[in-house]
């Protein structure tokens, strides 16, 4: 299986998100905390908020490819969890 993630950190109040592929979602979210993932999220903590399943490596690319270049998609999902985190404080 493929997943692609949208993964979320709040430092400062502010909500940073990542998109990323991975065949482990566990396993590349440790990594991600472990400052071992991409380089624009190190040094946060992260938690996923999004995964999505494929069967093919190239069908899992095509949506990660497309759902980095939609700004609108994740900010609604940001903004989901965001709210939803602020509610329950």
């Amino acid at each position: 299986m493929f997943y692609v993630y949208l993964i979320i950190s709040e430092k400062y109040k502010n909500f940073k998100t990542y998109v990323g592929y991975t065949t482990n979602i566990n396993k590349r979210l440790n990594k991600h905390n472990s400052n071992k993932g991409a380089k624009s999220t190190r040094g946060r903590i992260w938690k996923v908020i999004f995964k999505r399943k494929f069967e093919t490596k190239k069908l899992a690319l095509k949506y990660e490819y497309f759902f980095k270049k939609n700004r609108i998609l994740r900010n609604i999902i940001k903004n989901k969890y965001v709210n939803k985190t602020r509610s329950n404080s």
